[in-house]
């Protein structure tokens, strides 16, 4: 019988113990994910938009980094996870955003390789060390670890972190992923299924006995989807194939199997809650769709009455021109009113060009570097209609918190239709592995807010190699 100790927040996950069994080496690990929403303090400068309601003058600093940073140094500190997986940082800044880490005992790390927002893992080396290079996968980070078998908890012992214990040392294999948002399920599934079979190439390069049986291994992050998501249902069922279809398309084009003889184990629902709760979300946050969007038009965004009403009422207010339109100085007035600052964010460059702006070189150029050419043309003028294309581009992309936000400051909030809740982060193990404790972070209003610096909560769980 599997025992499964679980803790409720704020504690910490479990110091390993020494077991009663002479002559028995039975590793554990204690894993940590947690997407800690793009770090502001040189990229993500829109992160004041994801407070909902907005922050009040008087806590306007908790949107900030620094106060962000603290709370994750608090929360990450306070469970004490060998390695700590996150997700969503930024490269930008990575370095001076996360030194707090070396400072609470995690000396090591591997970043992810590629993207804005990105994968990272750190670790304690007096508890485990990295026993052959990172793999870089499509969102996903590979590492594989052997942990150091004679830890105990006492701080007096010299041989506290003594490595020579007898018995073979089994690897083990963590995958740190933050899968694609959006309407990208075949995507998110072809890249779930490359970060498995990416355990199990390193797997056999490190000559590990019957991997596809009994391999160490720990697939964790934010999947961007439910228990109906194909990336979730691959890993769960240990196939996927082309009959599953999600967001109204096939998820793949064959078959995908998992590279392992079992499939893998959700390890937050092995808990037993009272009265058969269900695990708790790791996502709170206000609901918005339902009042942006017709009923399920979510994978082809269709404005709702309710939406549209309101940005007539904010584009009469703001605009002055004596035909009706808004002129650039109302314009100006109303991105500076959402952004804080003139000149960005996406609402600023699709203005500009339904105000007339056309790009002289449309080929030429990064993303970044075409974004920096858009000019406000010098006479135009937006209207209605072209007002609304700039929120219908919004609502496309999926941006609900910037919208309810711009539409609070605009003093034309959507009324209040509570929360929505999902369980987007989650930590999954093989079946070589039990679950010894799990950690459940709880909110109870929405998130990000004072008490929490990110729309994400965090996961966490103690294995033991069975």
């Amino acid at each position: 019988m599997v025992v499964v100790e679980h803790l409720i927040s704020p504690a910490a996950l479990p110091h390993r113990r020494p077991f009663e069994l002479p002559n028995i080496s039975r590793q554990q690990l204690s894993v940590l994910s947690y997407n800690v929403l793009l770090p502001n303090s040189e990229d993500g400068w829109w992160t004041y938009k994801m407070y909902m309601p907005p922050l009040p003058d008087e806590l306007k600093h908790a949107s900030s980094w620094d106060y962000r940073r603290g709370l994750l140094r608090k929360r990450i500190q306070l469970i004490n996870a060998d390695v700590v997986c996150l997700q969503e940082v930024s490269p930008r800044s990575f370095d001076a955003d996360f030194k707090f880490m070396e400072d609470i005992g995690y000396d090591c790390h591997q970043l992810f390789k590629k993207g804005r927002f990105r994968p990272a893992t750190f670790w304690k080396s007096t508890v485990c060390e990295l026993v052959m290079p990172a793999a870089h996968k499509d969102r996903c980070l590979i590492t594989a670890f052997q942990p150091r078998t004679n830890v105990t908890n006492d701080d007096n012992d010299e041989n506290k972190y003594n490595d020579e214990s007898d018995g073979p040392k089994e690897n083990w294999y963590i995958c740190n992923c933050h899968l694609q948002a959006g309407k990208q399920a075949k995507r998110r599934v072809r890249q779930i299924n490359e970060g498995m079979k990416g355990i199990m190439t390193m797997a056999r390069k490190m000559k590990e006995t019957t991997p596809e049986k009994s391999v160490l291994a720990v697939v964790c992050g934010d999947f961007n989807g439910g228990p109906e998501s194909g990336a979730v249902r691959y890993l769960e069922d240990g196939y996927i194939d082309e009959h599953f279809v999600e967001d109204g398309e096939s998820v793949s084009s064959g078959r995908k199997a998992l590279p392992m003889q079992s499939s893998l184990v959700d390890t937050i629902a092995t808990v037993e809650r009272k009265n058969g709760d269900p695990p708790p979300p790791t996502m709170v946050v206000s609901e918005l769709m339902s009042l942006m969007m017709e009923e399920a038009t979510y994978n082809n965004p269709v404005m709702s009455q309710g939406m549209n009403d309101i940005l007539e009422r904010i584009f009469k207010r703001l605009a002055t021109n004596s035909n009706g339109d808004m002129s650039v100085a109302d314009v100006n007035n109303w991105l500076v009113r959402i952004n804080r600052e003139y000149g960005r964010g996406d609402e600023y460059r699709e203005a500009a060009k339904q105000m007339g702006w056309v790009d002289p070189n449309p080929d030429e150029g990064s993303f970044e570097e075409r974004k920096t050419r858009v000019t406000m043309p010098e006479n135009g003028v937006l209207s209605l209609d072209g007002f609304k294309e700039v929120y219908k581009k919004e609502l496309n992309a999926g941006k609900f918190w910037g919208i309810a936000h711009d539409f609070c400051v605009l003093d034309n909030p959507f009324p209040d239709a509570g929360v929505f809740t999902a369980r987007y982060d989650r930590i999954y193990h093989s079946a070589a592995l039990q679950p010894i404790a799990v950690l459940d972070t709880l909110s109870d209003k929405p998130c990000p807010n004072e008490n929490e610096p990110s729309d994400h909560l965090p996961v966490a769980a103690t294995f033991q190699k069975i």
